[in-house]
């Protein structure tokens, strides 16, 4: 705890210093981090990851179709995202828990068939006491929600399954 007779100054340099240590030991990017201290605050936001969101290459030709059985997982076990032709993965950018909606009482953000827009939030993560928003990286159609309302997710899991290209709306 902070002297209150500390200048503003050194309690903000005191809290980026802070800040700096734990950033170094989460295993994923930040996108924003937000730190008050009375008048004072720190704020800092990272660019999210380019591997958060990618493409999916085409199965090959002896790859299960992921509508059959055989492709799903079974109960209990996770939820792998295989790569499907024309779809794309949004994984997660930072360890933390997804929420589906804003609020216990609220409408998920997105539903299996919504139409997104890059841009569109399809859900939060809680990280240190902070919502993130999780959003579309590219125009499409919302295939599956590969993890549940208010579970732990790690990073660089999969979240959403997107269709674009013929499928979707975004370009192929």
């Amino acid at each position: 705890m902070m002297d209150p007779d500390t200048p503003p100054e050194a309690t903000l340099v005191a809290l980026s210093a802070q800040l700096s240590r734990i950033a170094k030991d989460l295993p994923g990017p930040l996108r924003r981090v937000r730190v008050h201290a009375g008048d004072t605050a720190v704020e800092v936001e990272w660019q999210e990851a380019t591997a958060a969101v990618a493409a999916a290459p085409a199965p090959p030709a002896a790859a299960v179709p992921p509508d059959t059985p055989a492709a799903r997982p079974a109960e209990g076990e996770p939820h792998a995202a295989v790569p499907v032709a024309g779809e794309a993965v949004l994984a997660s950018p930072m360890v933390g828990t997804f929420y589906r909606a804003s609020g216990p009482s609220e409408a998920p953000f997105v539903d299996v068939g919504d139409t997104v827009e890059e841009g569109h939030t399809v859900g939060v993560i809680e990280a240190m006491k902070l919502f993130n928003p999780i959003t579309a990286e590219m125009p499409g159609v919302i295939k599956e929600i590969l993890v549940r309302d208010a579970e732990p997710v790690e990073f660089g899991q999969p979240l959403i399954r997107i269709a674009v290209g013929a499928d979707g709306l975004g370009a192929g």
